[in-house]
């Protein structure tokens, strides 16, 4: 087993697109991460590649493991064809050297595989923060009630927009029961600008937002749905999802792909209605000494 460092985000774009490519929907956060490093458009906080940790295991086969943390986010990883290659895991392990990682996002079987090694090499213990699900749409159910219309978040937003975007973090966040009070306007105006967030408004009263992140080849990140506990039970983040979702479709995107936190079934069982499939289960994991 060959183990290989990047320091050029575009040499490593080069080496591992088309094998991430094999599993586009499960694959949305490195390749999203992947596409963003290598167009180099945005630098913003993590955005920078010349932080980042870039790495491929290789065999005379080829890439078996490939590797890729922004920090301070985990690391994600793919198994070339979703096969775990126990050397593989070794060869990384051995590469990382003395590299902190905060955790691990990945495929479950392999999140759960690479965690208990690289716990038991370095004599620590991990946790799971959270279960997910993966989940992509091609169509969507023509059934679903399109309650209120759909706008982009613009900057009269901000008097609420702050607020909801940390409730959201708040309710996604392991073991947190409160959220974080917004001090400074830029984070949020930063978000706005993207222009990839949209609110549902009915009779002129913004009820639910949604949005996308990652944008890949054929495939979207659809994510930040959030809907204030006073509205919610009315169908609000249903509609959102279905309609920035069609909205993708009719940009050209064949697909997209959003994760769940599988202790709630309610959103589960929304996105399934709406049409989206399972794709594979996650494990985010995080390691404390």
């Amino acid at each position: 087993m060959q183990f290989k460092l990047y320091t050029d985000v575009h040499a490593f774009y080069d080496d591992t697109y088309d094998v991430l490519m094999r599993h586009e929907a499960q694959n949305l956060i490195p390749l999203g991460n992947l596409i963003i490093g290598h167009e180099g458009k945005d630098k913003t906080d993590w955005r920078d590649p010349v932080n980042w940790f870039m790495a491929t295991i290789s065999d005379a086969r080829g890439i078996q493991l490939t590797a890729i943390m922004t920090p301070p986010h985990n690391m994600t990883l793919y198994a070339t064809d979703n096969i775990i290659n126990p050397e593989a895991i070794t060869c990384l392990i051995d590469g990382l050297q003395d590299r902190e990682i905060p955790g691990v996002l990945t495929e479950k079987a392999l999140a759960a595989y690479f965690a208990n090694a690289y716990a038991l090499r370095k004599g620590i213990t991990f946790k799971t923060t959270m279960s997910q699900r993966i989940y992509e749409l091609t169509a969507v159910n023509p059934d679903i009630h399109k309650a209120g219309t759909v706008r982009l978040l613009d900057e009269k937003d901000i008097h609420f927009f702050p607020y909801w975007a940390e409730a959201f973090y708040a309710a996604g966040s392991y073991g947190r029961t409160d959220m974080a009070i917004p001090q400074e306007a830029d984070p949020y105006l930063y978000r706005i600008a993207s222009k990839k967030l949209y609110i549902l408004e009915d009779n002129g009263i913004p009820v639910s937002m949604a949005g996308f992140t990652r944008e890949m080849q054929t495939a979207i990140g659809v994510a930040f749905v959030y809907t204030p506990p006073y509205e919610r039970r009315k169908g609000y983040a249903t509609s959102i999802v279905a309609q920035i979702s069609q909205l993708a479709l009719d940009k050209g995107f064949t697909k997209c792909v959003l994760y769940t936190d599988l202790a709630n079934p309610t959103s589960n069982s929304i996105y399934q209605k709406i049409g989206y499939r399972p794709v594979c289960d996650s494990l985010q994991l995080k390691f404390e000494a």
